[in-house]
């Protein structure tokens, strides 16, 4: 049965949209698996790994009839990719195999039955719901996931947590060792941005969730809805839905983290620290990439060596008139602030050598970044 015939991008644009969660190795075989879901004209394709799901459609899917399969996700889209952009492409299920067929290249695939293909279940409940522009979220992802932790054995610092408080919605990323802190509004003009429900919701978004979307997003102003149920979360955008699980645990009180007071204040450009930090951290070690932040009056020196016993010295102008400092730092923390920012000034405040920093924006209350010292 010719189960679709289009061009190769109206079927490769979805299903580079859902297969960034597909596992290249797992303890079902399916799960390495998309499925196809042709009807009418539409062909919609999902993926899942059991704790995500992604929903992708298109048009424009001419075919005999209707059909359901599933196939290698991966081995499909490299087909697809490596295949000329103009080219017409025809799925074909022949018994339990699918024939891709695009000019005179053809390939058989290996099919396992769409009735196996384990869906996630949607919860039914109460949910509160945003609507925002993707832009806006795919920013306030970006200005925190990167402090999340990767395989910690607290599993809620691997994730992000989300929080609508009133009129306001959080983000915050911590793994024990740094946090990003960052913010934005619900109350935009009329259409615009709106919350549904009232009071506080709050809830941890898995790591792999926070990447799919960040990979996901536009930056435009297209719409993103939001719909946050007690165990379950989804997203809608363009053609695509996100349903997900939630990390169920107590993520850390941030506010205790974020310092209160601050006897010292340095304002530095963020472009000469973040190449000063660059070349700096060539010479760190492998293992503990620290560098050493020697501060007084005018004058910032970034200090590293590693066990060959190389050096390297970096030294910035900065706004600074207080007492003298010297502190070491996890150069990657530093960099990852560095390069999810654009502003041209870095404000960093500290009491002591031996407490947490506090990197801010000036006039931008909405972004913290704390980062604890290390010994050097």
């Amino acid at each position: 049965m010719l189960l679709i015939n289009t061009r190769r991008d109206t079927l490769l644009a979805p299903l580079q949209a859902v297969s960034g969660i597909v596992e290249r190795r797992h303890t079902l075989p399916i799960l390495s698996n998309v499925l196809l879901e042709k009807t009418g004209d539409v062909l919609t394709l999902l993926a899942t790994d059991i704790e995500i799901q992604i929903t992708s459609s298109t048009g424009g899917a001419s075919g005999e009839g209707n059909g359901a399969v599933t196939v290698g996700a991966r081995k499909l889209q490299e087909i697809l990719r490596s295949l000329p952009e103009a080219a017409e492409v025809s799925l074909t299920l022949d018994d339990r195999r699918l024939l891709v067929k695009a000019g005179k290249s053809r390939f058989s695939l290996q099919t396992l039955p769409a009735e196996d293909f384990p869906g996630m279940a949607l919860v039914d409940g109460e949910a509160m719901r945003l609507t925002l522009a993707q832009k806006e979220f795919r920013r306030l992802l970006g200005q925190t996931q990167f402090a999340m932790a990767a395989l910690d054995v607290r599993y809620y610092l691997n994730g992000l947590l989300l929080l609508v408080d009133g009129s306001e919605l959080r983000a915050v990323a911590t793994d024990g060792h740094r946090l990003a802190y960052a913010s934005m509004p619900l109350e935009h003009p009329p259409g615009a941005l709106r919350a549904e429900g009232a009071g506080r919701q709050e809830l941890i978004l898995p790591r792999k969730t926070v990447i799919e979307l960040y990979r996901l997003l536009g930056d435009n102003d297209d719409p993103l809805t939001v719909e946050m149920l007690p165990n379950q979360i989804r997203f809608r955008f363009g053609q695509i839905n996100l349903v997900s699980k939630l990390i169920d645990g107590r993520f850390p009180d941030y506010q205790r983290v974020i310092p209160a007071s601050l006897k010292n204040v340095v304002s530095v450009g963020r472009a000469a620290l973040l190449q000063s930090m660059v070349r700096a951290a060539i010479l760190t070690n492998e293992k503990f990439r620290g560098v050493r932040l020697m501060l007084s009056e005018g004058s910032l020196r970034i200090m590293a060596a590693n066990a060959e016993q190389e050096e390297a010295l970096e030294e910035i102008e900065v706004d600074y008139s207080g007492e003298a400092l010297d502190v070491g730092f996890n150069v990657a923390y530093l960099l990852d602030v560095l390069n999810n920012r654009s502003e041209e000034t870095i404000e960093w405040g500290f009491n002591d050598a031996n407490s947490s920093a506090l990197l801010t924006i000036p006039g931008n209350e909405r972004f913290r970044y704390v980062v604890m010292p290390m010994r050097i």
